[in-house]
C-alpha cells in the first residue's frame, strides 16, 4: 500500500507536499470502502440470484414484485432489515450479544483485502495470503458460538455449538486441500498463485490440471469449503426442522442482517479461494492482460475473476437446493473418517509428483515434448 502511495504522490503534483503516511491513510481508508461497497452490492444482489435459482429449480417464480420481475428485492430486504425493531431478550447477555454478528462479520469482510480481483487489483498482497484468510474468517467461529450462547436460547446454544464443531472440523481439509496449489507456486501469496497458472497452455495451465492430485484437489476443498460456510446439505447449525432458525434465532434487525451478509461474503471467498488456487485466478486463456495498458488490462483480468468467480457461487447454489441435509454424525463422519485423510494422501500424492517430475505438471511435459 506504501509503494502504490508513492506513485500516487509522484503520478499527481498536487500531492507533492502531503506526507507520505497521510497519502498512505487515505488511500487505505478508499480501498476499504471500495471493498465493503462491492462485498455489500455482492451480498445483495447475491440474495436475490440465490431465490431466482431456487425458484427455477423448484418449478416457481421466485421474487417478481419489487421492481422490473423483481430486481429490486434486495434493496426492499436491506430497508427492512435496517428499519426493523432491533429486540434484545431479556435474560441474554447483552453486550456479547451484541458484539457476536460484528465478529462474523468482520472475519468475512476482511478477508477481501486479499482477494487478487486483477493484474493490479489487490488490496494488499500479502506473502502470506492463504494463511491470512484462514485466520481471520475463524472469527466467524467465534462471532457465531457468542449468538448461540448469549442468546439464551437452548436451540441457540444447540447451533452455536454445531457450527463451532463443524467449522473447526471442516477448516483441517480447506487448509490441506489448498496447499497443493502452495507448493506449485512456492508462495502463499495468491498474486503469486494466480500468476503461476498463466502462459501459453490456456487452461491446461490452470492448478486443477496440473496433475491428477490437483485435480482432485479442487473437489476436495469445494466440498469441504461448502460444509465450512454453512452451506445446504451442511446446514445443521441453522436447520430449521430441527432448530427453528439455530444460532441466530434470537436476532432480528440490521443484527440479524449482519449473519446474513456474512453468509454471503463468505461464499464469494470460497469461489474466489478456487478461482485464485484452481483455475488461474485473472488469467485470460492463451494471453496476458498485463500487456494492455494497465486500466484496460485490470479491467479484463477484473471481468475473467468474476466471471469464474460467480460460476462457483452459482455453482453451490445448484448445490444447495438439489441436495438433502445430511445427519449431524454424518457430517462429522465424512470430515474426520474420508476428508481429512484423503486431503492428507491427496497432499502426499502431490508432494511426491512435484519431487519425481521437478515440479512439472502434465501439460508442461506434453508440451515440452512436442516442443
Amino acid at each position: 500500500m506504501e509503494t502504490l502511495a508513492l506513485s500516487l504522490v509522484n503520478a499527481v503534483p498536487l500531492l507533492a507536499g502531503v506526507p507520505l503516511w497521510t497519502v498512505t491513510l487515505l488511500l487505505m481508508v478508499a480501498v476499504a470502502a471500495v471493498i465493503l461497497v462491492f462485498a455489500l452490492t455482492f451480498e445483495g444482489v447475491g440474495s436475490l440470484v440465490l431465490r431466482k435459482v431456487a425458484g427455477d429449480i423448484q418449478a416457481r417464480i421466485g421474487p417478481n414484485r419489487v421492481g422490473p420481475n423483481g430486481i429490486l428485492q434486495f434493496v426492499a430486504d436491506g430497508v427492512k432489515l435496517v428499519l426493523k425493531e432491533d429486540i434484545i431478550p431479556a435474560n441474554a447477555d447483552r453486550l456479547l450479544f451484541k458484539l457476536a454478528p460484528y465478529f462474523v462479520f468482520v472475519g468475512s469482510f476482511a478477508a477481501f483485502v486479499v482477494v487478487p480481483f486483477g493484474v493490479g487489483l489487490i488490496a494488499a498482497d500479502l506473502n502470506i495470503g492463504i494463511y491470512y484468510v484462514m485466520a481471520v474468517t475463524s472469527l466467524v467461529v467465534v462471532g457465531i458460538l457468542l449468538a448461540g450462547w448469549s442468546s439464551n436460547n437452548k436451540w441457540a446454544l444447540l447451533g452455536g455449538m454445531r457450527a463451532a464443531s463443524q467449522i473447526v472440523s471442516y477448516e483441517i481439509p480447506v487448509g490441506m486441500a489448498l496447499i497443493p496449489a502452495v507448493l506449485i507456486a512456492g508462495s502463499l501469496s495468491l498474486q503469486d498463485i494466480v500468476r503461476s497458472q498463466g502462459g501459453l497452455l490456456g487452461i491446461f495451465g490452470w492448478n486443477v490440471f496440473h496433475n491428477p492430485f490437483t485435480f482432485f484437489s479442487f473437489f476436495l476443498y469445494f466440498t469441504a469449503a461448502q460444509a465450512e460456510t454453512n452451506q445446504t446439505p451442511f446446514d445443521l447449525p441453522e436447520a430449521e426442522s430441527e432448530l427453528v432458525s439455530g444460532y441466530n434465532v434470537e436476532y432480528s434487525g440490521i443484527r440479524f442482517g449482519l449473519f446474513f451478509l456474512a453468509e454471503f461474503g463468505d461464499m464469494f471467498i470460497v469461489a474466489a479461494l478456487a478461482t485464485a488456487c484452481f483455475l488461474g485466478g485473472w488469467n485470460v486463456p492463451f494471453f496476458h492482460a498485463g500487456t494492455l495498458p494497465w486500466i484496460w488490462g485490470n479491467l479484463l483480468s477484473l471481468g475473467v475473476f468474476l466471471t469464474k468467480a460467480f460460476a462457483m457461487v452459482l455453482v453451490m447454489m445448484w448445490v444447495r437446493w438439489t441436495l438433502p441435509r445430511l445427519r449431524v454424525d454424518q457430517l462429522m463422519r465424512m470430515a474426520w473418517k474420508f476428508l481429512v485423510p484423503l486431503t492428507f494422501v491427496n497432499l502426499l500424492g502431490v508432494s511426491l509428483w512435484l519431487l519425481v517430475f521437478r515440479g512439472k505438471g502434465i501439460p508442461g511435459m506434453i508440451a515440452s515434448l512436442f516442443g
